[in-house]
């Protein structure tokens, strides 16, 4: 059976151009490290290419109970049979994307607790608040949202949500403190030599908490 939502952890999504090897190769790598959830993100590749790649990502996924979501593309995530999408606030709106995927999977990313709160009044899985660093992973994340969105999410809103931009091994017990519990990190994780272990030391650290 594959996890809830409110058992993620270490919150894994691709990144082509960070990899050192392939985003197949990360992908085994965080499931043998205990991941539970791969978004599979790409905003440049022609949809063939993002359709084959993510049914070989679906394969892994199943074969070891991990969620698999798709970021922005709704058509993937049908045409593979991916357990939802993740969508930001340019993609296509909540309700027409609930009307494709009626039974899948939906999360949405907020900037602001006031986005928080709507996501959550329209019916959304789980939200990613971001960006909570600056990042450069994602040149249209916008200006950091700071720690204190964290605390506010975790008090106002009920379903589960991940903390995601800038996050690195450094600023990670500042973002457990201030109350998340699954966390995205991207390039300071695959751009690492050994993402297996790597992994597994974040893992460790989220589930410790501070």
């Amino acid at each position: 059976m594959k996890p809830s939502l409110n058992q993620i952890d270490l919150y894994f999504i691709t990144d082509r151009k960070l990899t050192k090897k392939t985003i197949l190769d990360d992908v085994r790598a965080a499931i043998k490290a205990g991941v539970k959830v791969i978004q599979y993100r790409d905003k440049e590749a022609a949809t063939k290419v993002m359709f084959e790649e993510a049914k070989k990502i679906k394969k892994e996924c199943d074969n070891s109970n991990v969620l698999f979501l798709i970021n922005d593309r709704i058509d993937i995530c049908l045409a593979v049979n991916a357990d939802g999408v993740h969508l930001g606030y340019e993609d296509i709106p909540y309700r027409a994307a609930r009307r494709l995927l009626p039974n899948k999977i939906i999360g949405l990313t907020v900037h602001n607790l006031q986005e928080a709160i709507e996501a959550e009044r329209l019916g959304a899985d789980y939200i990613g608040i971001s960006p909570i660093f600056e990042t450069k992973t994602k040149l249209d994340a916008g200006p950091a949202a700071g720690l204190e969105l964290i605390k506010q999410v975790k008090e106002k809103i009920k379903i589960p949500f991940v903390a995601i931009g800038g996050i690195n091994q450094e600023t990670l017990d500042n973002v457990l403190k201030a109350g998340a519990k699954s966390v995205a990190i991207i390039s300071a994780l695959i751009t690492k030599n050994n993402v297996e272990e790597e992994a597994k030391r974040l893992i460790e650290r989220i589930r410790r908490g501070v």
